[in-house]
C-alpha cells in the first residue's frame, strides 16, 4: 500500500437523490438525470479506479432536466428528461433519453426526440472528464489533479489515462450508423443534428476501461446483450428463480422483500476466472464494491434463509485468502481471516488477485461462526467439511496472537493500518461514557462473544465426529469465556455491559449496542439478560425506528455521527435476534417493525445507516448523508427480520427444527415456499396471531418442534 488505510473523516457524499447501478465490482452514480457532475464523488467505477468524474450532456449548451427514471436491472436505468425550449417556445419539444448500461464500463444510447413539426438543429456535447483517482482518494477526500490525467483525441473516441498507473478510460461514440460523426475534442465529443419533425435522433456512447494499459473487454455491445451481460442477466434469473418464495397480505413486508432479493442479487461478486465457482458478496455501494471479511460474512449469515450459496460462495473466497505469514503492513498473521480486498491503482500489488488487508479482530471467529450455521442447517455439507481445517487455523490465530488475559485483543501494527478493528472502526467509535475515546489495545465485549460462539460451533463440530478431547477443550473454553467476560465486562453499578476493556485493561463504560450482539452470541449469562435487554429499549437507546449505537446520554453522544448515536439496521436485527433468543419477544418485536417501518419510508431499501433521532421529534428516519445504498447487511436485514419473527432454528445434526412464529399485530398472514433445509426446499405457512404453523416437505428424519427453542440450550448452541 501507498498510502495506509486509516482514515479519520466520513466518505464523500455523493449527493442527495443519487442514482446508482451496480455489476459485480464495477458501478456508476450519477445525478437522476443521468449526469456525473465534477467535483463530487460521483463516477464510473472499475477495479477500484474511478474511470470517469464528469458524464454531462448538453442540448445547445442546455442541461437536461429530469422527467423520470425507469431503473431496469441493478446494472440498467432509463433516463428520461427534456432539453430547454426551442427558440420562441414556452415548452420543451425535445425528449432526451438515456438508455444506459454498466458492467466493466459504460454503455449509453442517446435518443433525442423530436416533438415538433418542425425540424430541430442541435448541438448536442457531451462533457468528458477522468481523474483515474483510486476509489480511496475519491472517498477520503484526497483526489489528485486531473493535470495527472493525459488525454488524446482519436477518431470518434477520447483516450484519458493516467500517465503513472496506465490506467484509464478510451470513449467511443457512434451516431446514426456513420451519417454523423461527432466532432472530438479533449474533454469533448460534439455532434451537429437535425432531428426532424416527430422523428428522432440516436447515438451510442461507450466508455472501456483501461487497466495496466489494456482495454479490457466491455460487458456489453452496442446490442447491448453482451455475452458477459447476456450471463450475468441470466445469473440474477436463475438466482431469482430458485430463491424461496414469500406470500404475503402485507404489501410493504412484500416490497422491502422484493427490494433485499434485488440489491443482494446486484451485490453478488463472481471471479471471471473461474465463473463456476459461488459467489461471494460485497459490502457495498458506492464505496465497498468488493470482499469484506465482516462485512461479507455477517451479510452470508443474515441472508442464509435466502441463500445459502453467498455463505458457501464467501466462506471458500475467504478460506484461499486466509492469511499464511507474518506481514505488519498488511496485518496478516497465519490464520487470520482477511479484512478487505481491492484492486485499485493505489495498491502496489496489482496483481488479479488484489491487494488484502487483514486488520479486523472479528472476522476470524465470524469465519467460524457462519461455518457452523451451515452445518446447523444442513447446508454444503461437503464444503463445509472441507473448511473445517480453515476453521481450526482461524481458532489457533485467536489463541496464538489475539489472545491476552483469556480475551481477544486488537490493535494495529502500524500507523498505516485502522485504529480501530472491531465493526465500529471509526477512529472515535470506541469511546467511555463521559467521551473519552478509548485508547488500544482493546477487547471488545461483542467480538467476546463471536469468539464464544465460535468455541460452540467447533465443540459441536467435535461431538458430531465422535472426537471428545476436541469437543472437552472448546467445551471448556466457551465456559471459561463465558465466565471471564460476565466477570470483567459486567457493570454492577450501572447494570450493564460495558463496550470492551481498555489499554489498562479498565471497562469502557459507555452504553452502546454492542452488548447486543452479545445476547446474539449467547455469551450472556441469564441473570443479566433482562438489565441488558430494558437497557437497549429504553428512550436512551431506541429510536422507534431502531437501536442506537451509543446512548443518548453519553458524552459523545451526536445522532448524525457514524457510530456514536446513528442507528445501523443490521446492527438493530442482532440486538432483536438476540432478544429473541434470549425470550424477550415484545422487545424484539418493536425493534423489527420499526427497522420495516424505516425501510418503508426509505423507499422499500434500509441504508447502511441513519441518523439517531427520536420519532417522536422526527417521525421518518433522517438519512445519513454519506451512507451507502444498497449496502449488503443492510439489505440482508428483512430477511433475518422475518427468520427471528418465525422463530426459525435448525438443528439438522440432532434432526429437529424449531419454529415457532410470533408475527406483530397487523403483520398478515404468510407463506414461504423452497426455504433451504439440509439439501431440500421446505414450505411453511403461518396466519397472524395464531402462533401455529404448518410444515411440509421436511428432511427426512428431522422433526418439527413447533415451539422457541428453550434459552437454556440456545446457550450453547452451535
Amino acid at each position: 500500500m501507498t498510502s495506509g488505510w486509516t482514515f479519520e473523516g466520513q466518505p464523500s457524499a455523493i449527493g442527495g437523490g443519487a442514482m446508482t447501478l451496480v455489476a459485480g465490482g464495477s458501478f456508476c452514480v450519477s445525478a437522476r438525470n443521468g449526469d456525473i457532475l465534477p467535483g463530487s464523488a460521483q463516477g464510473i467505477y472499475y477495479a477500484d479506479t474511478r474511470l470517469l468524474s464528469q458524464w454531462e450532456l448538453r442540448v445547445d449548451d442546455g442541461s437536461i432536466e429530469e422527467l423520470q427514471v425507469l431503473a431496469r436491472e441493478p446494472y440498467h436505468a432509463i433516463f428520461v428528461g427534456r432539453a430547454a425550449p426551442r427558440p420562441g417556445q414556452a415548452e420543451s419539444t425535445l425528449l432526451v433519453v438515456r438508455d444506459r448500461y454498466v458492467g466493466g464500463g459504460l454503455s449509453e444510447d442517446l435518443t433525442i426526440r423530436n416533438m415538433s413539426h418542425e425540424p430541430a438543429g442541435c448541438v448536442v456535447t457531451l462533457h468528458i472528464g477522468s481523474d483515474v483517482c483510486d476509489l480511496f482518494e475519491v472517498k477520503t477526500h484526497r483526489v489528485h489533479w486531473v493535470a495527472d490525467v493525459a488525454t488524446t483525441a482519436e477518431e470518434r473516441s477520447l483516450r484519458m489515462f493516467s500517465v503513472s498507473k496506465a490506467r484509464g478510460v478510451r470513449v467511443a461514440a457512434r451516431a446514426d450508423g456513420t451519417s454523423v460523426l461527432p466532432v472530438v475534442n479533449p474533454r469533448l465529443l460534439v455532434f451537429r443534428v437535425v432531428v426532424p419533425p416527430r422523428g428522432e435522433w440516436t447515438a451510442c456512447v461507450q466508455a472501456n476501461p483501461i487497466i495496466d494499459g489494456v482495454e479490457t473487454e466491455p460487458w456489453y455491445s452496442e446490442k447491448r446483450l453482451s455475452p458477459a451481460l447476456a450471463r450475468r442477466a441470466g445469473r440474477l434469473f436463475e438466482w431469482d428463480e430458485r430463491l424461496p418464495d414469500v406470500t404475503t397480505d402485507n404489501a410493504s413486508l412484500a416490497a422491502i422483500l422484493r427490494q433485499s432479493r434485488d440489491d443482494l442479487g446486484a451485490l453478488r461478486l463472481f471471479d471471471p476466472e473461474h465463473p463456476e465457482l459461488p459467489p461471494t458478496v460485497a459490502a457495498g455501494a458506492p464505496w465497498f464494491m468488493t470482499l469484506f471479511g465482516r462485512d461479507s460474512l455477517l451479510t452470508s449469515w443474515l441472508a442464509l434463509p435466502l441463500d445459502p450459496d453467498l455463505a458457501h460462495g464467501t466462506l471458500c473466497r475467504l478460506a484461499d485468502l486466509q492469511g499464511t505469514k507474518i506481514d505488519p503492513m498488511s496485518e496478516e498473521e497465519p490464520g487470520k481471516i482477511m479484512h478487505e480486498l481491492r484492486y485499485g491503482a493505489r495498491q502496489d500489488d496489482t496483481s488479479a488477485g488484489g491487494h488484502a488487508y487483514y486488520g479486523s479482530v472479528d472476522a476470524s471467529p465470524l469465519f467460524v461462526i457462519l461455518l457452523g450455521e451451515l452445518r446447523r442447517w444442513g447446508l454444503h455439507r461437503d464444503a463445509v467439511e472441507r473448511l473445517l481445517p480453515h476453521a481450526d487455523a482461524a481458532l489457533e490465530w485467536i489463541e496464538r496472537y489475539g489472545m491476552r488475559d483469556g480475551f481477544l485483543w486488537y490493535q494495529r501494527k502500524t500507523d498505516q493500518g485502522l485504529l480501530n478493528q472491531g465493526w465500529k472502526d471509526s477512529f472515535d467509535g470506541i469511546n467511555f461514557a463521559d467521551g473519552t475515546i478509548a485508547r488500544p489495545p482493546i477487547a471488545l465485549a461483542e467480538v467476546q462473544g463471536y469468539v464464544y460462539a465460535a468455541y460452540i460451533a467447533r465443540h459441536y463440530f467435535a461431538k458430531e465426529a465422535g472426537d471428545t478431547e476436541t469437543e472437552r477443550r472448546y467445551r471448556e473454553r466457551a465456559a471459561e469465556l463465558r465466565a471471564r467476560f460476565n466477570e470483567w465486562f459486567w457493570l454492577p453499578h450501572r447494570g450493564y455491559f460495558a463496550v470492551g476493556l481498555d489499554h489498562d485493561g479498565r471497562p469502557i463504560d459507555a452504553l452502546a449496542s454492542n452488548m447486543g450482539h452479545c445476547l446474539w452470541s449467547g455469551i450472556v449469562a441469564r441473570d443479566k439478560a433482562a438489565a441488558v435487554a430494558e437497557h437497549l429499549l429504553s428512550p436512551r437507546m431506541f429510536t422507534g425506528f431502531g437501536v442506537r449505537t451509543l446512548a443518548s446520554d453519553m458524552g459523545a453522544y451526536n445522532p448524525m455521527s457514524y457510530h456514536n448515536g446513528s442507528v445501523w439496521p443490521h446492527d438493530s436485527a442482532l440486538v432483536a435476534s438476540g432478544l429473541m433468543r434470549y425470550g424477550f419477544v415484545r422487545e424484539a418485536q418493536r425493534i423489527a417493525v420499526g427497522l420495516l417501518d424505516a425501510a418503508r419510508a426509505f423507499g422499500d431499501r434500509l441504508p447502511e445507516l441513519f441518523c439517531g433521532f427520536d420519532r417522536g421529534e422526527f417521525p421518518a428516519p433522517v438519512p445519513y448523508p454519506t451512507s451507502c445504498s444498497p449496502q449488503a447487511w443492510a439489505s440482508a436485514t428483512p430477511v433475518q427480520l422475518l427468520r427471528l419473527l418465525l422463530r426459525i432454528d435448525p438443528w439438522v445434526p440432532h434432526h429437529k427444527v424449531w419454529i415457532a412464529p410470533v408475527l406483530p399485530e397487523g403483520f398478515g398472514d404468510l407463506r414461504i415456499s423452497g426455504l433451504p433445509l439440509a439439501g431440500v426446499r421446505v414450505e411453511l405457512e403461518t396466519r397472524e396471531g395464531s402462533g401455529a404453523v404448518h410444515v411440509s416437505g421436511l428432511p427426512e428424519g428431522v422433526r418439527l418442534i413447533p415451539e422457541p427453542r428453550p434459552p437454556a440450550s440456545s446457550g450453547a448452541r452451535g
